[in-house]
């Protein structure tokens, strides 16, 4: 009787949530925002148009659920990247490493969904995340380089505000030369000499 009564309430999914999202990042990533139609969707990410619908929501509401998803992996390899070496040094340019792995990883689409195809959106929602999300990105990097003075690795008047504005903003550069098509190996070399160039003392230091 139990085994009957449930029939009703729907077929069970015959996809993975999880998957479907990274299918649909990379649909999103390749075509842009605007380049994506519901029908991209479906047939990108192996759902029915109702299952789409029920489960993710509109395109809007999708793409804003697969930038959190996103953000929220990202972040946290970025923040390993940024905090596991010892050395100040280290970790700034893996931090730079990091965003060059990301913008030229293998099998996706060059560059990075939240610098080069995020902005582009015309959405107060989307806005807000990003600006959000480059204040928390800085506010990481400060508070590395705080450990830095506190382990005496960098000057205690050192511009800890401005030098981590710098460092997403490298980070972000080297995104979007990714994108452009520059060679990997050069990406990788351009992030070591810029953790070099970040770390300097300022000028009367």
């Amino acid at each position: 009787m139990l085994r009957n009564s449930s029939r009703g309430r729907g077929r069970p999914r015959t996809f993975d949530e999880s998957e479907a999202l990274d299918k649909a990042t990379q649909i999103f990533w390749s075509k842009s925002y605007d380049g994506v139609a519901i029908d991209d969707l479906i047939a990108g990410m192996g759902v029915g148009r109702q299952s789409l619908y029920s489960v993710f929501g509109d395109k809007r509401t999708l793409f804003l659920r697969v930038l959190r998803t996103y953000a929220e992996r990202k972040g946290a390899v970025a923040a390993k990247a940024l905090f596991a070496p010892p050395a100040l040094r280290d970790a700034i340019a893996g931090f730079l490493r990091h965003a060059v792995d990301v913008a030229t990883e293998e099998g996706s689409v060059r560059g990075c969904l939240m610098v080069c195809v995020a902005p582009l959106v015309d959405d107060t929602e989307v806005r807000q995340f990003l600006k959000d999300a480059a204040a928390g990105g800085v506010a990481l990097v400060e508070r590395r380089f705080r450990d830095g003075i506190s382990a005496g690795e960098i000057p205690s008047d050192f511009p800890v505000t401005t030098r981590a504005r710098q460092v997403i903003d490298l980070a972000r550069g080297l995104t979007m030369h990714a994108q452009l098509g520059a060679p990997r190996k050069t990406l990788l070399a351009d992030a070591e000499e810029a953790a070099e160039l970040v770390l300097l003392s300022p000028r009367g230091g």
